[in-house]
């Protein structure tokens, strides 16, 4: 095989494997991939469903060519259709069928291209090994550095690889500089056709939970519960909270003493996002009330999952917030579809004229004569 020596690459299966801790079959499974790669290029169409079986006790090498069986006289793809007429014995329309072919020799163009894409899926491989070693740790926070800031995504050494993260999981209004170390969220290995990415997160709900899970032991203990978070980092987070023992304040136990335990929090994602720390109730009604502090709410109708809300005028701006921010939160805190409107003013006692007034005062004296 001009350029490319199969039995030479056979023989360095075991010595790859070790080098890239990965498994052999991984490693021979590239190595036939990068045949199957070379072959199509000198043989065949980029077109083609192509796969390559390399025996490491010989070191030879076959490929399978598959194809569709289609009906004679219609008009076919070579690359991925065969006739049935040229089919192997029995193939009936719509099955696939394999070609085999021996390999012999190959161009330098093709060895090229084999040599390639063994470098390229090696290299795949072994990122594909180190992240899998992060699967267990999803959901959980880590320290990193921060390698590049692109545009849109931030790129941070964890150590044994790099993840990413994007802008929309970053905290608005956030600097970042190189080589600065920062804690960060595992959120999920991100695979697609064309890469495998550790994505990372700042700005998720459960970076805050993290957090508070840090400062407050008694979540460990069972004594407070964490029952939901809404947030839009950067801006504001309302999180509700609840107590399994009578007598214990959960808000004031994630608040700490003169605010420590939520200052704690706040030091690592900015001063700029605002938390609100509320009680949770199984009562929809108090905790819609809840969920819309600092607001005062006159009262409140539930029909399904969507509920009214009323407002004195002057509670109307902060029951909205900010850009509706504050609404915005507590509806999906709650998990209700909120509707603010004002409240009705109390009807006010019609005045009586002069005329009703003297009337009634010369018929209350009649009466007492």
């Amino acid at each position: 095989m001009e350029g490319l020596d199969l039995k030479q690459m056979t023989a360095m299966v075991k010595v790859i494997a070790e080098e890239k801790n990965l498994p052999e079959e991984t490693v021979l499974d590239v190595i036939q991939q990068a045949i199957a790669a070379a072959w199509r290029k000198d043989n065949g169409d980029k077109d083609m469903d192509v796969r390559a079986v390399l025996n490491i006790n010989t070191g030879e090498a076959d490929v399978y060519v598959s194809r569709t069986v289609v009906e004679d006289g219609v008009a076919y793809i070579p690359a991925t259709e065969i006739p049935q007429a040229e089919a192997k014995k029995g193939a009936k329309v719509g099955d696939v069928v394999e070609e085999k072919h021996k390999v012999t020799s190959l161009g330098y163009a093709a060895s090229q291209t084999a040599k390639q894409v063994v470098v390229q899926r090696l290299r795949e491989a072994e990122r594909e090994a180190v992240l899998a070693m992060y699967e267990d740790k999803i959901g959980t926070v880590v320290t990193g550095t921060v390698l590049r800031v692109d545009r849109n995504v931030v790129r941070i050494d964890l150590g044994r690889t790099v993840g990413i993260m994007p802008r929309s999981e970053q905290i608005d209004g956030e600097f970042y500089t190189v080589g600065a170390r920062i804690k960060v969220l595992i959120k999920e290995i991100e695979r697609n056709e064309r890469s495998t990415n550790l994505l990372l997160s700042r700005g998720c709900e459960k970076f805050i939970e993290y957090l508070f899970r840090q400062e407050v032991p008694e979540i460990e203990n069972g004594t407070v519960e964490i029952r939901g978070i809404a947030r839009e980092a950067g801006r504001r987070t309302k999180i509700a909270v609840m107590s399994t023992v009578p007598g214990v304040d959960p808000v004031g136990t994630f608040v700490g003493g003169r605010g420590v335990r939520v200052q704690a929090v706040m030091n690592e994602i900015g001063d700029r996002e605002k938390i609100d720390i509320v009680t949770w109730s199984d009562n929809p009604s108090e905790f819609i009330r809840e969920a819309l502090s600092p607001a005062e709410i006159s009262k409140v109708e539930i029909n399904g999952k969507k509920a009214k809300i009323y407002v004195t005028e002057d509670q109307q701006s902060i029951a909205i917030g900010r850009q509706g921010q504050n609404v915005r939160l507590a509806s999906k805190l709650t998990g209700y579809d909120l509707d603010i409107q004002l409240a009705k003013a109390p009807e006010k006692k019609k005045k009586q004229n002069v005329e009703d007034s003297l009337l009634s005062a010369l018929e209350e004296t009649a009466d007492e004569e």
